[in-house]
């Protein structure tokens, strides 16, 4: 077989095998694809994935091959697990997310379930992964949500070389802009390609996802109401930290393409970037983490955006038992809608030409702005975007290894100036405990408490925004059914 207008594709073939031992062939080698990726992201589709795939599988395939014959026969090279993971969640709301409906009793109480089962393989080189999932509220109508949670197989050379393909989970930094959400019922994971390697300092991994709805020979390939919000996209994270040194440092950049919603160009992809560092530095017992985020491109309307966010976190340890936190988050927003929308509330209904409200993407939004999940888990009044500004402190008290307790409070603001509203949304005052009497099983529970201004009111619908009541109870069992090794 000889590829058109190029060299027989078995001399292709035998050039990459040959030039595996030499790992300044396969840096370059990917160096070139991310290079070319940066610069012609526009025009990536699903041919290119999979030749970085293939790509991927020629590099490793012979390195894991080639090991077999230094293996000794009695030992034991292949591990097969078999666990699940079963949590129950009842939560008591009062007030505590927004509603548009009025006139109705403003108190829920339900109980969520999650249900995962695992299987687990790993040799020498090779490593596999399925984990099936379940998630209802009991008394449901019908069966819940049932899907495949993760599915990935990911191949290691001796070098730090991998590559990791299918449905994973991404958890990356503290998980401000990627993160696998996992106090969400149903969580986060991603269809895609990540190529990577990793040394005792250094981790350079890049992600190649492309999504479609269906198996389609013709209609060309626009991506609507799939499972993820992107049509495609490319992330470069590059990490440093060192076992001697307390400090590390992260770069990300994200490119995602996104299905226009524009009704005079349906067919166009969208296109939109993230960069941005975060920081951490963590001597013995106190640690500084920073991070800033930078957005640009276009949204799905095919409007031009330029956002950004900025946190700061401290922490500091006087003793085993006692821990204390402060930090502070900024993330840029919009003075008026993004477009005209339906009726009015005084907020100056402008249509402009650049978005400036900042996106946190996929990130783990549960960790960080309130366990009320009153921003970024659901939206302000017809998607509008004024920003967020949270100051918090904590505390944490371990009297034994087993048991945590937990305070935290946050004041919340706008972080742009809005016609006819002022800035402070309010304060919130959260109380956790958390149990572990064996390693398999955790028992927690949750008291939150906000404090709720006028604008906050105004801009979340938000019934009795004074006075927001939310609790929860949860179980977690992490059952291991098989471990066997032969």
């Amino acid at each position: 077989m000889t590829l058109q207008g190029s060299v027989p594709f078995s001399s292709l073939a035998c050039f990459f095998m040959q030039k595996m031992g030499d790992s300044y062939f396969f840096i370059n080698f990917v160096g070139y694809l991310i290079i070319y990726h940066e610069f012609s992201f526009m025009t990536l589709n699903i041919k290119t994935i999979i030749l970085i795939t293939g790509v991927a599988l020629v590099l490793f395939l012979p390195s894991t091959t080639m090991a077999k014959d230094t293996i000794s026969h009695s030992e034991k090279i292949n591990n097969f697990t078999i666990d699940a993971e079963l949590m129950t969640r009842s939560e008591l709301r009062n007030g505590g997310l927004p509603d548009n409906e009025e006139d109705h009793d403003n108190k829920a109480y339900f109980i969520l379930e999650r249900t995962r089962l695992g299987l687990d393989y790993e040799r020498t080189f090779l490593k596999a992964h399925v984990t099936a999932q379940h998630s209802a509220i009991w008394g449901q109508a019908g069966k819940g949500a049932f899907n495949l949670y993760e599915a990935w197989v990911q191949l290691t050379s001796r070098k730090g070389f991998f590559a990791k393909i299918g449905r994973q989970v991404l958890s990356y930094d503290d998980e401000r802009i990627i993160g696998s959400n996992d106090w969400a019922v149903a969580a986060l994971s991603h269809d895609l390609v990540k190529l990577g390697y990793e040394n005792n300092s250094h981790k350079v991994h890049a992600m190649f996802a492309y999504n479609q709805n269906s198996e389609s020979v013709n209609g060309g390939t626009e991506y609507r109401n799939g499972d993820k919000p992107y049509k495609l996209m490319q992330n470069l994270w590059y990490h440093y930290d060192h076992p001697n040194v307390p400090f590390g440092a992260s770069l990300l950049f994200m490119n995602q393409g996104l299905q226009s919603t524009n009704d005079n160009d349906l067919q166009k992809t969208f296109y939109q970037q993230l960069i941005g560092t975060y920081l951490s530095y963590k001597p013995k017992n106190w640690s500084a983490e920073g991070s800033f985020y930078y957005q640009f491109g276009k949204n799905e309307d095919g409007i031009d955006i330029s956002a950004w966010m900025a946190s700061v976190k401290g922490t500091y340890s006087p003793s085993t038992q006692w821990k204390l936190t402060a930090g502070y988050d900024i993330l840029s927003g919009d003075p008026f809608f993004a477009v005209p929308t339906g009726g009015g509330v005084g907020l100056g209904l402008v249509q402009h030409k650049t978005i400036k409200g900042f996106s946190p993407v996929y990130g783990s939004h549960h960790k960080f702005y309130g366990a009320m999940d009153f921003f970024y888990l659901s939206t302000y009044l017809d998607g509008f975007t004024p920003g967020l500004q949270n100051l918090f402190a904590g505390i944490t008290y371990k009297p034994i290894n087993k048991l945590k307790f937990d305070a935290t409070y946050h004041y919340f603001a706008i972080a742009t100036n809005t016609e006819n509203l002022d800035k402070p949304l309010g304060h919130e005052i959260e109380f956790t405990a958390s149990y572990t009497p064996i390693k398999e099983i955790t028992v927690s529970l949750g008291y939150s408490y906000m404090h709720g201004t006028e604008t906050m009111e105004r801009l979340k619908r938000v019934d009795n925004g004074h006075d927001l009541h939310w609790a929860w109870l949860n179980l977690i069992v992490r059952p291991k059914f098989l471990q066997t090794k032969w």
